[in-house]
Protein backbone atom coordinates (compact mmCIF):
# COMPACT_ATOMS: atom_id res chain seq x y z
CA UNK A 1 0.00 0.00 0.00
CA UNK A 2 2.99 2.97 0.65
CA UNK A 3 4.13 1.95 -2.87
CA UNK A 4 0.75 3.43 -4.62
CA UNK A 5 0.62 6.69 -2.21
CA UNK A 6 4.08 7.09 -3.40
CA UNK A 7 3.15 6.63 -7.14
CA UNK A 8 0.67 8.34 -6.92
CA UNK A 9 0.54 12.22 -8.59
CA UNK A 10 -2.97 13.07 -9.11
CA UNK A 11 -2.14 16.34 -6.63
CA UNK A 12 0.67 17.30 -8.57
CA UNK A 13 -0.83 18.66 -11.08
CA UNK A 14 -3.12 21.12 -9.30
CA UNK A 15 0.01 22.06 -7.35
CA UNK A 16 1.80 23.09 -10.54
CA UNK A 17 -0.78 24.67 -12.15
CA UNK A 18 -1.47 26.69 -9.00
CA UNK A 19 2.23 27.77 -8.96
CA UNK A 20 2.02 29.21 -12.40
CA UNK A 21 -0.83 31.10 -11.65
CA UNK A 22 0.78 32.50 -8.75
CA UNK A 23 4.19 33.36 -10.92
CA UNK A 24 1.36 35.06 -13.37
CA UNK A 25 0.24 37.15 -11.12
CA UNK A 26 3.05 38.16 -9.48
CA UNK A 27 4.58 39.10 -13.19
CA UNK A 28 1.10 41.09 -14.00
CA UNK A 29 1.17 43.06 -10.83
CA UNK A 30 5.01 43.80 -11.15
CA UNK A 31 4.14 45.17 -14.73
CA UNK A 32 1.43 47.19 -13.67
CA UNK A 33 4.05 48.69 -10.90
CA UNK A 34 6.55 49.26 -13.50
CA UNK A 35 4.62 50.90 -16.11
CA UNK A 36 3.18 53.37 -13.18
CA UNK A 37 -0.25 51.92 -14.02
CA UNK A 38 -2.79 52.21 -10.90
CA UNK A 39 -4.99 49.03 -10.73
CA UNK A 40 -7.40 50.90 -8.50
CA UNK A 41 -7.94 53.14 -11.64
CA UNK A 42 -8.23 50.78 -14.16
CA UNK A 43 -10.92 48.63 -12.41
CA UNK A 44 -12.51 51.84 -11.74
CA UNK A 45 -12.75 52.92 -15.60
CA UNK A 46 -13.83 49.04 -16.03
CA UNK A 47 -16.63 49.67 -13.89
CA UNK A 48 -17.79 53.07 -15.25
CA UNK A 49 -18.01 51.55 -18.75
CA UNK A 50 -19.79 48.73 -17.76
CA UNK A 51 -22.05 51.06 -15.48
CA UNK A 52 -22.81 53.47 -18.52
CA UNK A 53 -21.27 56.22 -16.02
CA UNK A 54 -18.72 58.74 -17.05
Amino acid sequence: MPTTILKDESGATAIEYGLIAALISLACIMAFQALGLDLVDIFTTISNALTGES
